[in-house]
């Protein structure tokens, strides 16, 4: 049985969406990543009349809740679609929100394949109806290939090792289950992180490389501020460095606007900032964690188009 996902940062995300686009007339909303739709229900009650919510995800499992709001709740439409799509929900859009990684239904589903902690078939797809399985990767994918995945999206140190026991193991026997994977990692890691379990980073990487998590994010990058409206806003919330790193480079990136030497005379409006960064980025609460101890690593960064 999948556990029931418990949304981070919920309060914190839908203010800070739902504060932007003052007085643009813009009427859509959108919810990248809508899971088991816990931000999809929050920003629905709020909504004022001709607002409405678009909502994207790649994992069929998600179509059930997204069947059972849209009944509830007209203004709310779902697509099964990766949010590198964001174009499918039209432009001027008032925001957008992104919770990036995967949920705890998919966590806790050992018949999904993302943990180390749950037996199960080495899937890792979030649509499992199509695509490479993670065991088909490794299975069949050149050590330089399994190497260059460990590290660009593990950030493991001990690729080369784990990668080689990788190869040894599935020349007696392909890798099938995550129990075989993690115990192969976890022998070949020799040195073991406090209070994090040895597989982590390859299991990270695996499920990044599966899924094209980055390239979805980077392609999203790329376009939301001309399908923002003006005042709209974009909110993230990453739960590792690799994805955070990306989003914290554009903001700032957007926000600067063009760099120039020094006495170059420029007009406002030429110098090319296109979004405002809005406050600190913000963590989870002392009660959230408690409450929630997987927000532990979430962080939340908001940013306005001004232009």
């Amino acid at each position: 049985m999948s556990g029931m996902h418990q949304a981070v940062l919920l309060e914190e995300a839908v203010e800070a969406l739902m504060a932007g686009a003052g007085g643009t007339g813009s009427e859509v909303y959108v919810d990248g990543t809508f899971g088991r739709g816990g931000h999809s229900a929050a920003i629905l009650r709020v909504l004022s009349d001709g607002q409405r919510l678009v909502a994207f995800d790649k994992d069929p499992e998600a179509m059930e809740s997204a069947r059972l709001l849209s009944s509830e709740n007209p203004a709310f439409s779902f697509l099964h679609d990766s949010f590198g799509n964001l174009e499918r929900a039209g432009s001027g859009l008032a925001g957008v929100l992104l919770d990036l990684g995967v949920s705890s239904p998919q966590l806790d589903d050992g018949s999904r394949g993302f943990s180390f902690q749950q037996q199960g078939p080495l899937d890792m797809r979030m649509d499992n109806s199509k695509g490479e399985t993670a065991a088909e990767f490794i299975n069949s994918a050149s050590e330089a290939d399994l190497r260059r995945v460990l590290w660009d999206f593990g950030e493991e140190k001990f690729a080369r090792r784990i990668v080689s026991a990788l190869v040894k193991r599935r020349m007696v026997e392909p890798f099938e289950r995550t129990e075989d994977l993690a115990a192969v990692v976890a022998a070949a890691n020799p040195a073991w992180e406090k209070h994090k379990h040895p597989a982590t980073r390859t299991f990270q990487a695996l499920r990044i490389h599966v899924n094209r998590e980055l390239a979805d994010l980077d392609i999203l990058l790329g376009k939301v501020i001309d399908l923002l409206a003006v005042g709209g806003r974009l909110v993230v919330i990453s739960f590792h460095s690799l994805e955070d790193r990306r989003v914290k480079t554009f903001m700032r990136r957007e926000a600067r606007g063009r760099e120039l030497p020094r006495g170059v005379p420029i007009r406002d409006d030429e110098r090319g900032e296109r979004l405002r960064l809005l406050g600190k980025p913000r963590r989870a609460s002392d009660d959230e964690l408690a409450a929630n101890p997987r927000a532990r690593s979430a962080i939340m960064r908001v940013a306005e188009r001004i232009a």
